[in-house]
């Protein structure tokens, strides 16, 4: 009997319900959709091309208002952009998608897509319309799903490039996308490794023995390090996809913004498989110096 092994089962089962619901977030819409890996912000798609102070814009219209006042030029900016917004929705291209593990999301924000003199940020919410099939391995392809709402919308064939839609960012896109299986099997087989560190922990705890502590050991440092792994693979694809979208897509009005509620999800369950593996380690210690006292016992 081995009453210490509750806490790795306990562990253990904390942490395979925090991976299924890395897993599973936001597969059907209603269901943990803030816990997304990027959402992309789509509502200020072509808005950035029409800013009078900027400088370094090509278009014609940005160049024309740079040359009237501020006073001026202002109220005309805004009403373009609002009409912009207008025709951004009736191409059905959506405020936001967000992207998780098993298909992606998209939908409005409420009550404006962008805070004023009167709406705070906080006040700002994502009204979620609709999620896209889930499936196995599936890769998040902005640049696809926008082009598919332009031409489901328009009836003809629209490429972003037509849009100035930056080669850079889908090249970044691509490369991102490349590590999504990777990610997905590092979670099916560190769930699977988590539930079967639980079936040993709860054998333990009704049996003792070093070879028991050992079989334990040896399976939950291979939970943790798939865990761990997903984790860190995970971490560096949102950071790094974050980034690279921000920064080659600021110039058309797309920017992205990090789940920091998945993060939070993943690196729990990979403590909570630290925490197995410590109790486990402190097992084959103890064990051990019982194992010494005994031969001492015998041998005196």
């Amino acid at each position: 009997m081995r009453p210490t092994a509750l806490v790795p089962a306990v562990c253990c089962t904390a942490a395979l319900i925090l991976a299924f619901l890395c897993l599973f977030a936001g597969h059907k819409q209603g269901f943990m959709e803030d816990y997304s890996l990027i959402t992309l912000n789509t509502s200020l798609i072509g808005q950035n091309l029409l800013t009078p102070s900027s400088s370094d814009s090509d278009s014609t219209l940005s160049n024309l208002l740079n040359l009237i006042p501020d006073s001026i030029a202002n109220p005309i900016t805004n009403e373009i952009n609002d009409e912009i917004d207008k025709i951004a929705a009736k191409l059905g291209i959506e405020d936001f998608y967000s992207a998780h593990m098993l298909n992606y999301c998209f939908g409005q924000y409420t009550p404006n897509e962008k805070p004023n003199a009167t709406l705070k940020v906080e006040d700002i919410h994502k009204n979620v319309t609709g999620c896209a099939k889930s499936r196995a391995m599936y890769k998040f392809d902005p640049t696809r799903i926008v082009e598919d709402a332009l031409n489901k919308s328009t009836g003809i064939d629209v490429t972003l490039q037509d849009l100035e839609w930056p080669q850079e960012l889908q090249d970044g896109i691509q490369a991102l996308n490349a590590l999504m299986v990777a990610m997905f099997v590092l979670y099916v087989v560190a769930i699977c490794l988590i539930f079967v560190a639980l079936l040993a922990a709860i054998f333990a705890v009704v049996t003792s023995g070093r070879l028991s502590a050992c079989l334990n050991f040896l399976i939950a440092t291979l939970a943790f390090l798939a865990i761990g792994l997903a984790s860190a693979l995970v971490t560096a694809v949102v950071v790094k996809g974050t980034n690279i979208i921000n920064k080659y897509g600021n110039d058309i009005g797309v920017a992205a913004r990090r789940g920091g509620k998945f993060m939070a999800l993943t690196w729990a369950a990979t403590a909570l498989m630290l925490i197995v593996l410590l109790v486990w380690v402190v097992e084959l210690f103890m064990g051990r110096k019982h194992s010494k006292r005994q031969t001492y016992a015998k041998n005196g």
